[in-house]
């Protein structure tokens, strides 16, 4: 007896090729518009809150944080006297102004949230967060990255006003984010990387000089900052 033995032909062999490739296409698609969505996202809240900063610098004459809880009490609505200094110095420069900065933003509609002003700079209810869960903070400080502090040796780099994009951020989503608004480079530029709170340097940067941003899949534990 005999028995006929039946394959796959060579069409259909290629029909399945196709819909394996097709598949693998639209998922590749798909992960390429997650990552472009999360680069937007973090690009527009680094605009945003630069963009509210002078916001509330035109209207009220004074820096978010730093703005003296007698100013705040009378003309921000709902403020009262919960933060800021007695006397200013147009400095957001101590982690209580830096609380503040965005409890008064807040008030006074420039930002949204409910923030309480004082207390810890890690508890959520004093910051907003990036879009992977890290809690931001906008200070006068010099903890941003150049050739020096990456090299092992003390930052010489100026303190100024700055926005930090808080830390789990993946470093190819920053290399993203570098590449379209600054100069790619974590160590040069107006946006860098920043070791706040807890991002490292030995994990989110790659070479001796010059320095890249590394794309490795481990290193997700990262954060930028943008310059002012």
């Amino acid at each position: 007896m005999r028995i006929n033995q039946k394959g796959f032909t060579l069409i259909e062999i290629a029909i399945v090729l196709v819909i394996i490739g097709l598949l693998l296409g639209g998922v590749l698609k798909g992960q390429e518009l997650i990552q472009n969505a999360r680069v937007r996202n973090i690009i527009a809240q680094q605009d945003g809150i630069k963009a509210a900063f002078f916001g509330f610098q035109d209207r009220y004459r004074g820096i978010p944080g730093d703005y003296t809880k007698a100013n705040a009490n009378a003309n921000i609505p709902g403020a009262g006297t919960t933060c800021g200094p007695t006397t200013s110095d147009s400095l957001i420069d101590t982690t209580d102004k830096s609380i503040c900065a965005w409890y008064q933003l807040s008030k006074a509609g420039f930002i949204t949230g409910n923030y309480t002003g004082t207390g810890s700079v890690a508890d959520p209810t004093n910051s907003p967060s990036n879009p992977f869960g890290g809690l931001m903070q906008l200070i006068f400080d010099n903890i941003y990255a150049d050739g020096a502090t990456l090299a092992g040796g003390v930052s010489t780099i100026p303190s100024v006003h700055n926005i930090k994009t808080g830390t789990n951020i993946p470093a190819t989503i920053l290399a993203e984010v570098d590449r379209k608004i600054d100069d790619g480079t974590p160590n040069t530029g107006n946006f860098r990387f920043s070791a706040w709170p807890s991002s490292l340097s030995t994990i989110c940067i790659a070479g001796s000089g010059p320095y890249t941003w590394a794309i490795t899949s481990t290193a997700t534990q990262c954060g930028g900052v943008s310059l002012f």
